[in-house]
């Protein structure tokens, strides 16, 4: 399937809350077998989406391709799919995608913003192996720093559906850099997965986390009893952070947890996490 034709459904599916009637049910030991065997031939990759306030997409498709030459190795620009005028499906899309655990992360500005845009500029990732994936993923935020600088007045991740407002995404950015310096291999994964994951969804009995595998993490999912959504999502954030320190059978072992590969999304979704699923209570 065309990769922008599988983002786009992705989002058209987060809106409509649908998920593929032949997801594999819980328990089903061939399937999940099965669904082992196929993750393990699928990467990653970033579809950014980048609004623009006129109909001419030379600014920001200009400064996207100098980022590409620049830094950006293996992105790039999706000519089928951007388009100079709106899209009046973005308002709803960004509705569904905007980041709700962290406080303030867009405003009405924002929202103006995405109603009024003009253009459309959709940038594709490179296919990541696992241990590349947290390095792509800043420089995926490095683009969004070059693409807000060159005018775009919205940013959202569509490989997880996540949306930041613009003053969001600045501090994500700061704080990438900070990491980067340092040399902080822990600090960029977290602000990798702040940036371009999302949580919480629900999934039958459980909330889920989307995206972790954009930082070569598996996906958390905490069954909705353990409290309230923020407390869920601490959780889930504690979890990837063990797993990124310890790694994953330490943190399965202290948890409790167990490592599964029965997606709620198929292997051909942008959603679906090769890494598989930590499920937290049994």
């Amino acid at each position: 399937m065309n990769l922008m034709r599988r983002a786009l459904l992705g989002t058209l599916w987060a809106m409509l809350g649908w998920r593929p009637a032949s997801a594999r049910e819980s328990g089903a030991d061939s399937g999940e077998e099965t669904m082992q065997a196929e993750a393990s031939s699928v990467t990653p990759r970033h579809v950014l989406c980048f609004l623009g306030k006129d109909r001419d997409l030379s600014r920001l498709s200009d400064a996207a391709s100098q980022a590409i030459r620049d830094f950006a190795s293996g992105f790039s620009i999706d000519e089928e799919y951007s388009q100079a005028e709106p899209d009046d499906r973005m308002s709803r899309s960004f509705d569904v995608c905007w980041d709700r655990v962290e406080p303030d992360a867009w405003d009405q500005a924002d929202e103006k913003a995405v109603a009024d845009h003009q253009s459309v500029l959709y940038v594709l990732g490179p296919s990541m192996a696992q241990a590349e994936s947290v390095t792509v993923s800043m420089l995926a935020l490095r683009l969004v720093e070059r693409l807000i600088g060159a005018g775009a007045v919205a940013v959202k991740g569509e490989s997880a559906g996540i949306a930041h407002g613009l003053d969001r995404w600045r501090e994500l950015i700061r704080q990438g850099a900070e990491a980067q310096k340092s040399a902080d291999r822990l600090a960029e994964q977290r602000i990798g997965r702040l940036a371009f994951a999302k949580r919480p969804l629900s999934a039958r009995g459980y909330l889920e986390s989307v995206g972790f595998h954009l930082v070569g993490l598996p996906d958390v999912y905490v069954p909705d009893t353990e409290g309230s959504e923020r407390q869920i999502v601490a959780i889930m954030d504690a979890v990837a952070d063990e797993i990124a320190e310890r790694g994953l059978e330490p943190t399965l072992k202290a948890r409790r947890a167990s490592l599964s590969f029965n997606s709620t999304y198929e292997v051909e979704e942008f959603k679906f996490n090769p890494y598989g699923i930590v499920r937290l209570g049994g």
